[in-house]
């Protein structure tokens, strides 16, 4: 009984400090950012009873190198990086951000980067190799360094060892929490959006642009949290308005539990109910050594793609019967459903992909099955240059075989090679009838963009 009223204590303590931070930083002053910010937290405006649940909160956050620009971008891109002892991918990861992204999705970007090791000679040397190699993007404003001194930390040793964690790892697991409440701090003024990313990893092409897209589809709906990955603390946007009461959550509870914990009770107790995640992933997790004691890691997002597909507006139909709502319109959506047909397929069957207006194709994948089982085995995948409407139904004709599927696979990066006009439709027909049902989970189709056809 007692272990359950301390519970409920507890609980209901969490629940006031973020009912109070979320109405004490809506009431805050942005202020203008120069060489350095300073957080202090009055501490008055915490009831007498929860002051042994409390950290005081006063910390100074240098910029080390970068420019301040004097209006909101879109979005911020924070990472924090320390000391390896195996491996170093922090430069790899802002070579990926730069040129995953076109200089007009730059100019609505800026890059954070926390230096958060407390070691001031690899500080020193990292800050002159980010100089060097990106000093363009520093001058534009386009990303930002910065440090916190080790004496704005909290205790980082003797702390809880939950999860039966070795103290060890809950010192790195606590420090990381702490490294990612000054972030998310410094970056909530700097931007609408705000999305966390780690020092290992490598984005899709043309990112920014597919997350506007997804945003836009979520509409005037509430969230807190959308994902862009399934791994850990990697591709996690917020709204930069609720950094503040992030940032004072993470800090407030960094012994209890590992970032990516608490992060799933941060988006329920702001009533975020379910994850929002996004397929394709448009991050992968790069890195070969964990930060911690450089043990091997070789965690891979299986839904990450280099480039998304353009998928341009098309209907989608099919004759094979749809086992209950998994139509066929959701292999082609990019979202994480698929459609799923019942047996018997014969060489009848077919899906049919028409076009809302003709486009020039430069890339095809297909992929059926799913964990190993319920692949459409003998299909071909063709496109039709002519549309024939009827009353009922659109035909499509004059078709050009691309290739079969292998294996339930089917991919080929060089359409306009092969059919080098703008075509309607895509069909994948199949050519030897099946006895097992068939899933497919991903239509995919990139096109020529203007420039290329310069």
């Amino acid at each position: 009984m007692r272990c359950h009223l301390k519970q409920v204590f507890l609980l209901v303590a969490g629940l006031f400090i973020l009912t109070r931070v979320f109405i004490y930083m809506r009431r805050e002053e942005s202020g203008n950012l120069k060489g350095s910010l300073t957080w202090i937290w009055d501490k008055e405006t915490w009831v007498e009873d929860l002051k042994g649940h409390y950290l005081h909160f006063n910390i100074s956050i240098k910029v080390l190198a970068g420019v301040f620009q004097p209006f909101k971008k879109y979005l911020t891109v924070g990472l924090s990086s320390v000391k390896r002892e195996k491996g170093s991918y922090l430069q790899d990861t802002l070579q990926s951000i730069f040129s995953a992204s076109s200089e007009e999705e730059l100019d609505q970007i800026v890059v954070v980067v926390l230096l958060a090791d407390f070691d001031v000679s690899w500080i020193q040397q990292t800050l002159e190799k980010i100089t060097d190699e990106f000093h363009t993007r520093l001058s534009k404003g386009q990303l930002l360094v910065i440090h916190a001194n080790e004496d704005n930390y909290p205790p980082l040793t003797g702390l809880k060892r939950n999860f039966n964690d070795a103290a060890d790892r809950v010192t790195f697991r606590s420090k990381q929490n702490v490294d990612y409440s000054y972030l998310l701090y410094f970056s909530s003024n700097l931007s609408q959006y705000y999305i966390m990313l780690e020092d290992d990893v490598s984005c899709s092409k043309n990112f920014l642009t597919s997350m506007r897209e997804h945003i836009g589809s979520v509409g005037n709906s509430k969230w807190v949290t959308l994902e862009f990955s399934k791994l850990g603390y990697i591709g996690k946007l917020y709204q930069s308005r609720d950094l503040p009461i992030l940032a004072r959550f993470l800090y407030n509870f960094y012994q209890e539990m590992p970032c990516d914990f608490l992060l799933s009770h941060f988006h329920r107790l702001l009533m975020q109910e379910k994850v929002i995640r996004f397929r394709p992933s448009l991050f992968q997790h790069m890195g070969t050594y964990s930060s911690f004691k450089g043990t091997f890691n070789h965690l891979k997002d299986e839904d990450f793609v280099e480039e998304v597909a353009d998928n341009p507006p098309a209907d989608i139909s099919t004759n094979i019967e749809t086992y209950q709502t998994n139509t066929v319109d959701k292999a082609y959506s990019q979202g994480l459903e698929y459609f799923w047909g019942v047996s018997p397929i014969g060489t009848e069957n077919y899906i049919l992909v028409v076009f809302h207006d003709p486009v020039l194709i430069s890339r095809v994948q297909i992929v059926t099955g799913l964990d190993g089982k319920d692949e459409l085995v003998y299909a071909d995948v063709e496109l039709g240059k002519t549309l024939v409407k009827k009353e009922s139904e659109v035909e499509c004709s004059g078709f050009d075989k691309l290739g079969s599927l292998q294996q339930g696979q089917f991919s080929e990066p060089a359409v306009q090679k092969l059919v080098p006009a703008a075509v309607a439709c895509l069909r994948i027909r199949v050519t030897v009838a099946q006895t097992t049902w068939v899933v497919v989970r991903k239509i995919q189709v990139w096109t020529v963009k203007a420039d290329q056809t310069r």
